[in-house]
């Protein structure tokens, strides 16, 4: 079953607050640039000409970093959120790079359009993260390379009831399968965190690339469409999504004091080297 903010118009309003601070609030505490470039690397961003899609591109942090080794001119940003878009448009790294307003799971490009696919944080907020990968794939080039990084599931019985409350937290099984049925291969994969997670046992979050074989439409046999980002707001579903909203919101604003103790906590706190290591 979906999460609170699982869903296309929930997730629209939920930025529509959350981009007033989300480069000063969020990024800081919950994707770094250290997790940036990490996660980056496998994507392969070994020429400035490539064409790149940042799907979900949100203010365009991730963008930023991905114009550091492509042109910017080269990379197209889609956002669902005009709000998280104006607040890319600020930004002078990637003024060149142009701007969509779009649906992950209904891309405005032609098949085998881009050398690179990337999507970070916004598997978060899909509906149906199977089309998106799907989608992902037939934007690819034959040889291109998809990059999704996204949080992992919870071990913890209380934080994995408050993440799964608040929005999709995939376990690693549920990417690589979402991958494979999509028609990826080559499928490699590295873990992130920021600096204050230190829960070895429950990897905080996964970056997964994969390769596109051949050109042509991802071979996943896919179901109708979950929702769609033009669905009409009749008032069963108004009331439903003002329910889901704001104890959903609620729910997520929690992470932010959690994440911003144990930051301190860490940074006055750092972890003591083996002795054997030095």
């Amino acid at each position: 079953m979906a999460r609170l903010i699982q869903h296309k118009k929930e997730a629209f309003w939920f930025y529509r607050f959350v981009s007033i601070g989300y480069d000063n609030l969020i990024n800081p505490f919950f994707w770094t640039i250290p997790m940036r470039e990490k996660s980056l690397e496998l994507a392969q961003l070994d020429r400035p000409d490539l064409q790149v899609l940042d799907a979900g591109a949100g203010t365009g942090f991730t963008t930023c970093g991905i114009v550091e080794k492509v042109n910017a001119n080269n990379v197209k940003m889609l956002d669902q959120s005009p709000h998280q878009l104006a607040k890319a448009k600020q930004k002078l790294a990637i003024n060149d790079c142009e701007k969509f307003l779009g649906d992950v799971e209904n891309l405005p490009f032609a098949t085998d359009t881009f050398d690179r696919y990337i999507s970070a944080g916004s598997i978060e907020y899909w509906p149906d993260p199977q089309r998106a990968i799907a989608e992902a794939y037939r934007v690819t080039k034959p040889g291109g390379i998809a990059l999704i990084i996204g949080p992992l599931e919870r071990k913890n019985p209380i934080a994995r009831w408050l993440s799964d409350t608040w929005m999709l937290f995939p376990s690693e099984d549920a990417y690589i399968s979402w991958y494979e049925l999509a028609g990826f291969t080559q499928i490699r994969k590295v873990y992130v965190a920021p600096d204050w997670y230190a829960d070895e046992n429950s990897p905080y979050a996964i970056a997964i690339a994969g390769v596109k074989p051949s050109p042509g439409k991802s071979p996943a046999i896919l179901s109708d469409a979950i929702e769609q980002a033009a669905e009409p707001m009749t008032l069963e579903r108004f009331l439903l999504f003002w329910f889901r909203f704001v104890i959903g919101s609620a729910t997520g604003a929690l992470f932010i004091p959690i994440a911003a103790v144990r930051s301190l906590i860490a940074k006055f706190n750092p972890p003591q080297q083996d002795s054997q290591s030095k």
